[in-house]
């Protein structure tokens, strides 16, 4: 078996959570996984694949005197091997109560809204967190006893955002042998013991009796099914997301789903399209497996009259189904949805666009400069002012409210005008590949435009070279 340093880098290579030489911030709680991550992480910068740039620990306002012990140790292992720590305290239980939240849910948003906050302090690409394969099994079953789909069986994933988890391909024993065998120590948290939580009675319940009874690999079989599911969901999303635009149609505070049509599309396919319709029109209402099967029904046949659905009505009119939202409002489904750190010099896959985009320095091979469309981002080259973009550039899908002032017009514009002005089918809107920097402000809709605030006027000043292309080519 290959070491545990050669799989972490591995796992960080196959899933493209960090290009060569990147930046990265690690999450540090004091536990054994946050300990180990910050060990590989170290051995991973010696042996030249990253560059840890900090730590981030954060104080959830809980288990007073425990947890001022584990930010004293945080800091002091910070110390230790000579890397800046960023030390985040907040309210946990407050926000808990202001937001209806349970403790762990509320923990969750503070945390990860810190540990964004520190990203960016240090001038990081990503942040690493320490979930491991058993946190994946853990969540899988959970997911199964909550009745899942395969969207929600994927469990963990390896990168959300500027998230990304390294460990995920390694087990938490074999985390806590390697930092016996380097003698470093850790911080038991006492509410793991807890089985009141769900999670710890998997942990400490479910998951021994699994392995006791069934199959003593059970921790790998489940996190390789969360690997299948993620697999299957991604593919399913996606062609989903391109069958959209042929079954709906957006009126006037209503979508029209083509009845016969949606009835011959593949059933995985049609609860998905369904499922992203109903949540256009729901108003933020949950929308469950049960409410896309009664909108399915709909489409039948026979179907006749209508039903109430959450936050809408669906009524059969003729070979419609008519869904009208009650908040009187469409909102766009979320049918591709991406983002994606971007190191410069480094590149990015997006497989959501089916392109790339790299982000290099002038130097030799080749001088897109020659390229009039490169100094507006009409085409495959964009040519941005260094000093204009604030560190941390990202590529992601477009949100609702994105504005931008596109290079040779007089003002900032909604990037929904901008996308129909130039004819841009509705179906491809969610695919173009955004490029952002730290402030999230869009330097390049990538194929199309750049930003005027990023336009290079003085080639002295410095400049980074995007570039677009297709998977196989130039796009």
């Amino acid at each position: 078996m290959a070491s545990l340093l050669a799989r972490v880098i591995g796992t960080i290579r196959e899933h493209d959570l960090a290009p060569r030489g990147a930046a990265v911030l690690a999450a540090l709680s004091g536990g054994s996984d946050s300990v180990a991550l910050v060990s590989l992480l170290r051995e991973a910068e010696d042996a030249g694949e990253l560059r840890l740039v900090g730590l981030a620990h954060f104080h959830h306002g809980l288990r007073p005197g425990e947890a001022d012990a584990d930010e004293q140790f945080c800091v002091a292992l910070a110390g230790r091997i000579g890397v800046p720590i960023d030390v985040g305290r907040g309210d946990v239980a407050a926000l808990a109560r202001a937001r209806r939240l349970s403790i762990e849910d509320a923990a969750r948003v503070a945390r990860y809204a810190f540990l964004e906050e520190a990203r960016q302090r240090a001038g990081a690409a990503v942040v690493a967190v320490g979930h491991t394969r058993d946190d994946q099994a853990e969540t899988f079953l959970l997911r199964v006893v909550r009745g899942a789909g395969t969207r929600g069986l994927a469990a963990i994933r390896p990168r959300a955002g500027c998230v990304i988890r390294p460990l995920l391909d390694c087990g938490r024993d074999e985390l806590r042998r390697h930092l016996a065998d380097r003698g470093l120590s850790f911080r038991d948290d006492a509410t793991n013991a807890d089985r009141r939580i769900p999670r710890n009675r998997v942990r400490h319940e479910t998951l021994p009796a699994l392995r006791r009874h069934f199959n003593p690999e059970v921790t790998a079989v489940l996190a390789r099914e969360a690997t299948l599911a993620r697999d299957d969901a991604a593919l399913l999303e996606q062609l989903a997301g391109e069958a959209y635009g042929a079954l709906v149609t957006e009126g006037d505070g209503e979508l029209r789903l083509h009845a016969d049509r949606l009835r011959r599309t593949p059933r995985a396919l049609a609860r998905r399209v369904a499922q992203q319709a109903l949540a256009a029109t729901a108003g933020g209402r949950f929308v469950g497996f049960h409410h896309v099967e009664v909108l399915l029904a709909l489409c039948g046949p026979d179907a006749r009259g209508g039903v109430d659905l959450p936050g809408q009505r669906a009524e059969r009119n003729g070979g419609e189904v008519v869904l009208v939202s009650r908040a009187g409002g469409v909102a766009r489904p979320a049918a591709v949805a991406f983002q994606y750190p971007l190191a410069v010099p480094g590149t990015v896959e997006v497989p959501e666009a089916g392109c790339r985009i790299s982000a290099v320095l002038p130097g030799p091979g080749g001088d897109p400069a020659a390229d009039p469309g490169a100094w507006t981002g009409r085409g495959p080259w964009a040519l941005v002012a260094a000093g204009r973009v604030r560190p941390g550039l990202g590529v992601r899908s477009r949100r609702p409210g994105d504005r931008f002032q596109p290079a040779g017009f007089g003002g900032h514009r909604k990037l929904q005008d901008f996308f129909v002005d130039h004819k841009i089918a509705r179906p491809d809107r969610d695919r173009v590949p955004l490029v952002v920097d730290a402030e999230d402000r869009i330097v390049w809709v990538a194929g199309h435009r750049l930003a005027d605030e990023f336009r290079v006027t003085d080639r002295a000043a410095g400049m980074v070279i995007l570039k677009l292309e297709a998977r196989g080519g130039t796009a």
